[in-house]
């Protein structure tokens, strides 16, 4: 690297370029970099910012993107110290660079400390350009102030322009004095400020003291004439000249608030100054009410026929004209107010300076109840002049509280002629509750000579007054008046106690019946009423004294008043109230003169009823045979409920309704008859009526015959039954089942029940009514009943017949004296699912116990004494499905050994070579002493327990019995020993394992023990034990099983000691061969490695050290593998001018 920087600086730069070295003096290589001009190569190695900054300094020969991406590389505190090197050494020369790197990095470094930076070279050009590219971005305002100042000191007016328009995040006050301070030629920047954060007047006030009128007209004609109102303001404020002040208002063409104008020279006392041009603008055909407003204002100060404009000009805004006007003539302020309908206002004005005269026309004229409602409101100390006003001619002088009032009653009314001006005033004190007040208005109005005597809203509202207000004159008032509503005035008297009044007004107007109601409803007189219903004689005055009479239960005197009214309408009360009070014969009275003109079935149903309860059937007999409309069924009900039975007959006849006759003939004693109608209604609630009627009496033939017709239904059956069992008439329910039988609807119900029966009082008949029936009886309810009447055949039988075998086969075994027998049970017990019925079936011919016998014998086995033989037969059939080992320990007890009943048995499922089978049937034939068919067992089946059988034999006095017993010790013992040989070789003992075997003469197994066991030390020792016990065999077999674990040496040295060559020469073979094969392997192995180790000598030989064509071909320094592209061909054929160097080759 130094010899290349020293003399070949190009080759060194493309080295670096590289990255070919990283291992090397990086300080000395930078210093040479530098020694070489390859500046940015030493920036690269430098690391003292003393180094960097003497480097960084020389721009003019650094790439300017370089140095900028180089400036990454450095902290915030070694940038700012390179840009301020850069700075302080060649400002010129490194300006543009340093405003580079500032931009980029500004985010890190921060633009307080770079404004700073520039500040203190005061470069306010680099500061420009470089706030320039972040201002847009920035929200500092020192920022934006900082880039404002600079383009201010650089001459960029325009920019100044822009920021100060556009930004929003400069502080305004700083800035608008820093532009004062400038003393810019051109004002724009500082005119934008001021007009943007409201500073006009201070812009004003700066303008005109410097003498710069010209960029006051700027303002307002270019930049915002809206500001017009207060740059006029501020030209006051300084004593500009008026000529001034109205040339630069006449300028002025854009648009701009009057009303503000008009306030600003209004608050200064100079509002004739704007007059010429306020007519100027009238001239060009203005509307705007602030001109108008202006121009009231002017005409009011200069006391110019002010009233007249206000009346007839229609553009000024009242509301602003008012207010002006109320300190300087509250009547002008008045026609303001009224002429723009500002009620609150005008009211406030006409309250405080007592002007209720004004007030009360203007209401009255307004008619607004809302207005009236304020006004009118207890708390105004005014609202009594208002009134007198509203309805008196002349206003006394008064303080009184009430003077609004007084001055409404006073003028305003008596003055109107519109009845709408009167309705709302009218309605306005209504709704302020100024009754007295009112009534003194309507007088003057209604009972006085007026426009409004006979109207006739006023009447009634002169009438509606005194009722609520001063009932004592309403009965003047309903005389002297004629015109008004009676009805609604009545009403209204009525619902405010005056019920006299309301007599007085219906009686005038012959409103009888409103009259009556009066007399009968609220004055509550009944006799009264009925001396005013003689008077008039009316019928619908009858009707509603008959209504009242009704009320108060007078119920002859109302029934009475019905029919002279001849008003059958009420029918469904008096029906109610008479049947409630029994008073039937009045009832009927009423109820014939209803059918006069009425045809309801409620009249004629009642009519029917009130016979019935007067007892007068005859008339009933009559009023049946005419036409009628009764609801015949619901009497006949009613009298039945009464206990009317002859009326119900008489009333259940004429309409053939059989069923309720019958139950009525029941009732009447009359059987035959009742059973004839229910025969007739064919109703099955009829015929249990009748029935029960029939058993009640002991009636049991017609009883059959209305039960036949019962029993059919199987929802009745159950309740019939009971009946019949209630009462102890066993057989006659049994009769009537019995007959039930051949009916053609018989159903299940009946057989079931019917069975059941018996089961209760005939038991004998059961079994056979069950064979005979089966298929059509509920098999569970009659095992129920048969269960609780102790029928054990019955019981069984169902069982079989539902296939409930398990319940079957248990039922015979606890009940087994009556319902066992054994072809059955060996049917059922075939069938059972659950198999421990099995053994409780063989329990149960095995084993008997008495002592059971209060647990109902539960237990009791009679087969083993009764019939032994059966018990093999049984076994047969259960032997499909049972546990053969538990059978044989249910036989093989200790107290009593039934294993022997059990032989044949034994003998059949043998064949499945069972442990405990073979066990029982071992020591059956020991017990029998049959010792050649014990032979043949033990050789047969050999799943038994060996040294048990062994121990027994040999304590047998039989010599056959003691030569199986010593055949059994040998057989076992010599087994065990293998087992447990085998089991220390799976252990990895194999010392033991080996000694039981070699005890045993078990040789196999030891060779194999040895062969398994991996070991040479077991192997040889193995061996020389055959050796020492002469078995030549062995010695044979453990070369050849062992042949991986022996040694060489030592089998031939104890088969050359023993004399065993002739077995020791095939083993010795095979070791030849093995030696062999070894060594030629290894042979041909050593050869091929060293063919492979001379064909790689031989190519490195071969091959040259430096590719042929020098170094023409390719450059390993600047393009080796995998460095990159070729490096650029330089003029002269020179590699970047380094002439060629020796390289001891010979080239």
């Amino acid at each position: 690297m130094e010899m290349n920087l020293l003399h070949a600086p190009q080759v060194a730069d493309a080295i670096l370029g590289n990255e070919m070295f990283t291992h090397y003096d990086r300080p000395r290589i930078a210093n040479l970099c530098e020694r070489a001009g390859l500046l940015q190569r030493a920036l690269d190695h430098y690391e003292d910012i003393a180094d960097i900054k003497r480097v960084v300094v020389h721009t003019n020969v650094l790439n300017p993107e370089w140095l900028v991406t180089f400036f990454s590389k450095l902290t915030t505190e070694q940038t700012l110290a390179c840009l301020n090197e850069m700075l302080r050494v060649n400002i010129r020369q490194n300006l543009q660079v340093a405003v580079q790197i500032a931009t980029k990095y500004s985010d890190i470094l921060g633009p307080v400390k770079l404004i700073e930076m520039f500040e203190s070279f005061k470069s306010f050009e680099g500061l420009y350009y470089y706030l320039g590219s972040v201002v847009n971005l920035s929200e500092d305002p020192e920022v934006h102030f900082k880039y404002i100042q600079a383009a201010t000191r650089t001459g960029q007016i325009r920019e100044v322009e822009r920021i100060c328009r556009e930004s929003n995040f400069y502080n305004a006050e700083k800035v608008k004095n820093f532009l004062k301070e400038a003393k810019l030629q051109d004002q724009l920047p500082l005119i934008i400020v001021c007009d943007r954060f409201d500073f006009v007047h201070d812009l004003v006030l700066y303008l005109y003291q410097n003498g710069l009128t010209s960029s006051i007209e700027v303002y307002v004609q270019r930049v915002n004439s809206a500001r017009t109102p207060q740059v006029i303001g501020g030209l006051l404020d300084v004593d500009c000249d008026e000529t001034t002040i109205k040339n630069l208002l006449a300028s002025v063409t854009g648009n701009f608030p009057i009303d503000e104008l008009v306030e600003e020279v209004e608050k200064r006392n100079r509002l004739k100054l704007v007059l010429p041009w306020l007519e100027a603008k009238i001239a060009q055909g203005s509307q705007d009410p602030a001109v108008f407003n202006a121009l009231a204002k002017i005409y009011i100060d200069s006391n110019n026929n002010p009233e007249a404009f206000l009346k007839e000009n229609n553009l000024y805004d009242p509301l602003t004209v008012g207010k002006y006007c109320e300190k300087r003539d509250p009547y002008l302020a008045f026609i303001a107010y009224a002429k723009g309908f500002c009620d609150d206002e005008l009211i406030a004005i006409t309250n405080d300076n007592a002007m209720f005269k004004h007030q009360a026309r203007y209401l009255v004229k307004r008619r607004r109840l809302e207005l009236w409602q304020q006004v009118l409101v207890s708390d105004n100390l005014h609202r009594r002049q208002l009134i007198d006003q509203v309805t008196a001619t002349a206003v006394p002088e008064s303080t009184d509280p009430d003077d609004l009032i007084d001055q409404v009653t006073a003028t305003a009314v008596p003055e109107s002629t519109d009845p709408d001006d009167v309705s709302v005033t009218v309605k306005a004190f209504m709704a302020a509750d100024l009754p007295i007040e009112l009534i003194e208005m309507l007088e003057k109005i209604i009972l006085e000579p007026s426009p409004f005597s006979d109207n006739k809203n006023l009447q009634n509202l002169m009438l509606l007054t005194a009722i609520r207000a001063e009932k004592g004159k309403v009965v003047g008032y309903i005389n002297k008046l004629n015109n008004y509503d009676s009805g609604e005035i009545a009403k209204i008297a009525v619902d405010h106690g005056l019920y006299e009044e309301a007599f007085t007004i219906y009686k005038k107007y012959d409103q009888h019946v409103l009259a009556i109601d009066v007399l009968v409803g609220d004055i509550a007189s009944i006799e009264r009423g009925l001396d005013f219903a003689n008077k008039i004689n009316k019928p619908e005055v009858w009707s509603r004294l008959a209504k009242a009479q009704l009320d108060g239960l007078r119920i002859r005197d109302a029934i009475d008043s019905y029919i002279k009214a001849e008003d059958p309408s009420n029918f469904h009360e008096v029906i109610e109230i008479a049947n409630r009070a029994g008073k039937h014969e009045d009832l009927v009275r009423y109820l014939q003169m209803a059918r006069k003109s009425l045809r309801e079935p409620k009249i004629d149903t009642e009519l029917a009823y009130a016979y019935a309860k007067t007892d007068r059937l005859h008339d009933m007999e009559d009023f049946l045979s005419m036409t009628n409309v009764a609801d015949i069924l619901d009497v006949g009900e009613k009298c039945f409920n009464d206990e009317l039975y002859q009326a119900a007959k008489l009333l259940f006849s004429s309409i053939s309704n059989w069923a309720r006759l019958a139950t009525t003939l029941i009732y009447l004693g009359e059987n035959q008859a009742a059973v004839e109608s229910a025969r007739k209604a064919g109703n099955t609630q009829v015929w249990k009526q009748v029935h029960e009627a029939c058993i009640e009496k002991a009636e049991f033939r017609l009883a059959q015959i209305c039960g036949l017709s019962v029993i059919v239904h199987a929802e009745e059956l159950p309740g019939l039954i009971k009946r019949y069992e209630k009462r102890g008439y066993f057989d006659e329910v049994l009769q009537l089942l019995e007959a039930g039988l051949s009916l053609e609807r018989a159903h299940m119900g009946i057989f079931t029940e019917l069975s059941v029966l018996y089961s209760r009082y005939r038991p004998e008949k059961l079994m056979e009514h069950l064979k005979l029936f089966v298929s059509r009886i509920n098999i569970p309810k009659v095992l129920k009943a048969a269960e609780q009447a102790h029928l054990w055949p019955e019981l069984v039988y169902l069982y079989v017949k539902y296939d409930e075998y398990d319940n079957a086969a248990l039922a015979m075994m606890e009940h087994s004296p009556d319902a066992w027998e054994h072809n059955q049970f060996k049917e059922v017990v075939v069938k059972v699912a659950n198999v421990e019925i099995y053994y409780k079936a063989l329990v149960f011919y095995l084993q008997e116990q008495p002592n059971l016998l209060n647990d109902l014998l539960t237990a009791l086995v009679f087969y083993l004494q009764e019939q032994p033989n059966l018990l093999n037969d049984l076994l047969t059939v259960l032997t499909p499905r049972i546990d053969h080992s538990r059978v044989v320990r249910m036989f093989s007890g200790k107290d009593n050994d039934n294993v022997p009943l059990i032989k044949p048995y034994l003998i059949s499922v043998q064949q499945l070579n069972i442990e405990t089978v073979n066990d029982a049937y071992n020591e059956l034939l020991i017990d029998e002493e049959d010792y050649k068919t014990l032979r043949d067992s033990i050789d047969s089946f050999d799943n038994f327990n060996t040294m048990a059988l062994a121990r027994k034999l040999e304590q047998h006095e039989l010599l056959e019995f003691r030569r199986l017993a010593a055949h059994l010790y040998k057989h076992e013992l010599l087994e065990f020993r293998r087992l447990a040989a085998h089991l220390y070789k799976k252990n990895n003992r194999w010392e033991e394992s080996l000694s039981l075997s070699k005890q045993d003469k078990l040789y196999k197994d030891a060779i194999l023990t040895a062969s398994v066991s991996g070991s040479t030390e077991v192997a040889e020792e193995l061996l020389s034990y055959f050796v020492d016990i002469g078995n030549k065999e062995c010695f044979a077999a453990m070369l050849y099983a062992c042949f991986d674990l022996l040694r060489p040496d030592i089998v031939m040295e104890l088969s050359w000691h023993n004399g065993l060559n002739d077995f020791y020469t095939p083993y010795q073979i095979q070791i030849q061969r093995q030696t062999l094969e070894k060594l030629a392997a290894l042979e041909k192995e050593v050869k091929e490695q060293s063919k492979k180790t001379q064909n790689r000598e031989q190519q490195e030989a071969e091959q040259p050290i430096i590719n042929p064509g020098g170094f023409g071909n390719q450059r390993m320094i600047t393009a080796g593998p995998g460095m990159g592209a070729a490096p650029p061909v330089y003029p002269n054929g020179l590699n970047g001018g380094m002439h060629p160097q020796m390289t001891g080759y010979g080239f």
